[in-house]
This record gives C-alpha cells, structure tokens and sequence, in this order.
C-alpha cells in the first residue's frame, strides 16, 4: 500500500493590522469656541469690526459637521480638514489684528485707569495666542488627526518624548498634549520636552514666541509702569 504523507499543517494567516484609533476631535471644537467667547469680550477697540463676529463665523462653520455626526452621517475627513483651516485662518486673523491694534492705540492709553483694562486684554490674547497655535499644532502634525492614526501616530513635525522609540506602546497624542505645547512655547519661548521636527512646526512656533514675547514684554509690561 502506498504510504499517505501528512500535509504540514498551514501557517496561520496573520490578522491584519488594526488601524490606530483617532484622539477625539470635539475638544479642539470646543478650544476653538472658548477663543471666539474670549475675543468677544474683548473691548472693541482692539478688534477689527464686531467683537462677536469671529464667534458667529465658528459656529456657522463648526454647525454643519456637529449636525452631520449627530445624525450619524459624519463628513468626509478631507472635508473636515478644509472646514478645520477655515476656521484657524479666522482665529489667527482676528489674533494678530487684536495684537497690531493693542501695539498701535498703547500710546493713548497713559492713566492709571487704563492699567487694570491692559493687563485684562493682554492676559486674554496671550491665552488666544495659546489656543490658537495649539490649534495649529494639532491640524498639522502628521497632516491631522486622521492622518496620524493612519501611520500608527509615530513622529512626524513633532515629537512628544512617547514617540521617542517608535511609539511602541501605541500612544495617541491628544489635543491636551498639543495645548501643552502651545502653552509652553507662549511662556518659555520655546519647546519643552516635545522638539519641532518639520520647518513649517519651527516656524509656527517662532510665530507664536514672537507674539507672547510682545504681549508679556511690551504690553503687560507697560501696564505694570502704568501702575
């Protein structure tokens, strides 16, 4: 009789590899609102046109991607990221004109009365300034949210110290994470523990340096003479 000759068993077929979760996205739509609230109150003579403007344009932009997740048909990640540069090109216009408007009418502003209204609308366009290029930080590292979750959320124009081996243990930078560094580079001029990798991160953050540095140094600075 011929002899049967066992098959070798078959190689398990591996699982394909699940794609990296996305850091929620609601809270850079929240951070992005909290700037429009906070330049609202600001007093209006440091802003081009109504104070609420910026606000209401948020909210006419931010509505329509809310509304389709609600109803559970959410919009296109292309998409989302063209309504995300619609609003930071409207958050970091009415920052800068904020500051060139603080710059050009500090002169006027000499009495004692005026000091305690300085140092209100210098401490909330440096929290602006924080917001704003955290925003920046977050739209544009690894080319967005979705984009980073694609590649796995290794390093792309910056790296956190998690990412430092390869991101082996699968950490997600979160929008708190990209705050931080915004926060840090508005109050030390320059980068903590997470360094800019790309030149569009550098320069980003040579911008927001420039502007903190003229908030804290000539503008809060000035009120404290005033005083």
């Amino acid at each position: 009789m011929a002899q049967i000759r066992k098959l070798p068993p078959a190689a398990p077929q591996p699982r394909e590899a699940q794609p990296a979760k996305v850091a929620p996205l609601w809270v850079s739509t929240v951070a992005t609102l909290v700037f429009g609230i906070l330049y609202a109150i600001l007093p209006e003579h440091i802003t081009l046109g109504p104070s609420w403007l910026p606000l209401v344009l948020e909210l006419v932009i931010i509505l329509p991607g809310t509304t389709a997740s609600l109803i559970r048909h959410p919009l296109s990640a292309r998409t989302n990221r063209v309504l995300a540069f619609c609003l930071l090109g409207i958050t970091t216009t009415a920052l800068i004109i904020g500051v060139i408007l603080l710059i050009t009418t500090l002169p006027e502003r000499h009495e004692g009365r005026e000091a305690i209204s300085l140092l209100r609308t210098g401490a909330l366009l440096w929290i602006s300034n924080v917001l704003v290029f955290g925003l920046w930080y977050w739209e544009i590292d690894g080319d967005g949210p979705h984009k980073r979750a694609t590649a796995g959320h290794q390093a792309a124009d910056f790296l956190f110290p998690q990412q430092a081996d390869g991101n082996t243990h699968n950490w997600i930078p979160h929008f708190v994470d990209y705050l931080f560094l915004g926060f840090t580079a508005a109050i030390a001029l320059s980068p903590a523990d997470t360094y800019p990798l790309s030149r569009r991160a550098k320069a980003l953050m040579m911008v927001e340096a420039l502007i903190a540095m003229t908030i804290l140094t000539i503008l809060i600075g000035r009120a404290i003479n005033i005083i």
